[in-house]
């Protein structure tokens, strides 16, 4: 009972303390009016006066300061992998008997390459639909024969070898090298730098790379050249109106005041990119968007096909896009393509900066000067020497066969300089062939012509860059373009089977040989390094040792 008492008288205390406490409140309230008062009356009476306010402050002092950018930490990798990549089942062999006939858009990309390089360097072996064999092949100068006039823009190199995957088959080789154009006779540029700045830009791979490689391409322009920048985050804005390539410390320094923070509106970003360049569009320039993103698009058009349609509208005018990738984690290598393929351009992947002083630099005429527009490749196999075909890659390119002369619809463009390269896998009739023979459709086997000698009739469609009627060309591929045994191919055929089986490998397609593997890749492609002036050669071979041990590795594929 006595604790209760204490208790009580305990809790009512504290009551009371905090009573008395809530009524000084207005007591001092009351004080420091009575000083307020009494300085004013000391004042009056003849005390000393208070010392003067201070000045009031500038209007300049006044001003806010300049607000901070609010951004998030830099984050290298996304904790949750988004990577996005075109879903493209590997092509079926085809019967020639049913089929004879294929097509495709040519494509000079070189995207999956650097990309799949990306993942090997971290030691893992990429995602299978990030591997598109034609880009990988042609990364790569073959040196191939110039054309003897630009009347002309392709010399086309047609080569016959057993394949080394392939018991008893044959790769049919098809090249088209383009003519390059003297860095003096280039026409103007009239260029729009469209950079991502949102905040999934940050981190040394990304913005700060974007930034360094668009260094590269400005140092190397003149003053008939122009380029405008124009960023996209939350929104789009312009930091750089149209300003002569011979101002390069205004161009540089425009770049260099680049931060990355915010969502990401990459659908305004074209729109206003688009808009820039037809402000200053010039028929006798070259007019292109050079986008930077890592296509991660979340504010605004963001789908990749309504995208597609934007894109294609404004082709239509003669202005190209150029798409360069960044970052790794949540890089969309869908858009990528997407955007490209509906524009009239190319797409490549920036991992390091060497990568982008290979596109940027050393072959910025490729990227950027178009020598020919909606270039399409057909082949027509001749049924009394071939019995099925494959084409390895350009998944994402086939057409139709109508589509060929088609010139409405729309196809690969290649620039200055550029070479296009794609193979066949060929199965001669009597061969052991993948495609069960049909029972009731079998016809009578064909008489014996004076086209037997031809292996396949080879035709490219293009068109001159504006034009809009296509010009033909046309060769017969013959037992004159076979040689007998893989080692005695020039060395392109040997170099670009190499890259082709690599390609397949990482793929897992299951038209090669069990015991075809890595090693059977080195000792082709060690063969035909050749002069191999800037070493992607030579780092070719050290991806494929990359392969082999990412393969071993026990969560390797």
């Amino acid at each position: 009972m006595r604790t209760n008492v204490k208790v009580i008288v305990a809790g009512l205390a504290a009551l009371f303390v905090v009573a008395a406490c809530a009524s000084r409140e207005p007591a001092l309230e009351g004080q420091a009016e009575d000083i307020q008062v009494t300085g004013s009356r000391a004042q009056k009476a003849g005390a000393p006066p208070p010392p003067p306010p201070p000045p009031p402050p500038s209007p300049l002092a006044m001003a806010p300061p300049p607000p901070m950018a609010s951004l998030p930490p830099p984050q290298l990798t996304p904790a949750q992998d988004t990577e996005r990549y075109p879903d493209a089942p590997i092509n079926p062999v085809k019967q020639v008997a049913v089929e004879p006939v294929s097509t495709f858009s040519i494509d000079v990309d070189t995207a999956a390459y650097a990309n799949v390089r990306r993942f090997l360097k971290d030691g893992d072996l990429p995602p299978k639909d990030a591997v598109r064999i034609e880009e990988m092949i042609n990364y790569f100068d073959y040196d191939y024969p110039l054309p003897k006039s630009r009347e002309t823009p392709f010399a086309p190199f047609v080569k016959l070898a057993p394949s080394p995957w392939g018991q008893g088959k044959t790769l049919l080789h098809v090249a088209l090298q383009g003519y390059d154009v003297r860095p003096a006779a280039r026409p103007p540029l009239n260029l729009v730098l469209l950079l991502d700045v949102s905040g999934s830009m940050q981190g040394p791979d990304r913005l700060p790379l974007a930034i360094q490689a668009m260094k590269i391409l400005v140092n190397d322009l003149t003053e008939k050249d122009h380029v405008s920048i124009a960023v996209y985050a939350g929104a789009a804005g312009v930091v750089l109106e149209p300003t002569s390539g011979a101002d390069k410390p205004k161009i540089l320094a425009a770049l260099e005041s680049l931060t990355a923070g915010g969502s990401t509106a990459g659908g305004e970003g074209i729109q206003l990119a688009y808009t820039l360049v037809e402000r200053h569009f010039d028929k006798a320039s070259v007019n292109r968007v050079i986008m930077s993103s890592d296509g991660d698009f979340n504010v605004g058009i963001s789908e990749p096909d309504r995208l597609k349609d934007l894109v294609e509208r404004k082709r239509e005018t003669g202005i190209y896009l150029t798409y360069l990738g960044f970052g790794r984690g949540n890089y969309s290598d869908q858009m990528a393509q997407t955007l490209t393929q509906a524009g009239n351009g190319i797409a490549a992947y920036i991992d390091t900066l060497g990568e982008a002083r290979k596109v940027l630099h050393d072959q910025v005429q490729a990227a950027l000067l178009p020598i020919a527009d909606d270039v399409k490749i057909q082949i027509e196999f001749n049924p009394a020497r071939v019995a099925e075909y494959r084409l390895i890659g350009y998944e994402t390119r086939l057409l139709n066969r109508e589509d060929f002369a088609n010139d409405r619809v729309d196809a690969g463009d290649i620039g200055a300089g550029a070479a296009v390269t794609a193979i066949y896998e060929l199965t001669p009739p009597g061969g052991k062939t993948l495609v069960e023979p049909l029972r009731y459709q079998t016809g009578p086997k064909p008489a014996a012509t004076a086209l037997d000698k031809e292996v396949a009739f080879l035709r490219v469609r293009y068109k001159p860059p504006g034009a809009k009627d296509s010009i033909l060309i046309e060769r017969a591929v013959t037992d004159a373009d076979a040689v007998k045994d893989i080692a005695a191919a020039p060395e392109q055929t040997r170099w670009a089977t190499a890259v082709a089986g690599f390609g397949q490998l990482l793929r897992g397609e299951p038209y090669l040989d069990k015991d075809y593997g890595y090693d059977d890749v080195l000792a082709l492609a060690q063969g035909a390094r050749g002069d191999d002036e800037f070493g992607w050669r030579a780092e070719f071979t050290q991806l494929v040792r990359a392969a082999e041990t990412a393969r071993a590795m026990p969560d390797g594929r």
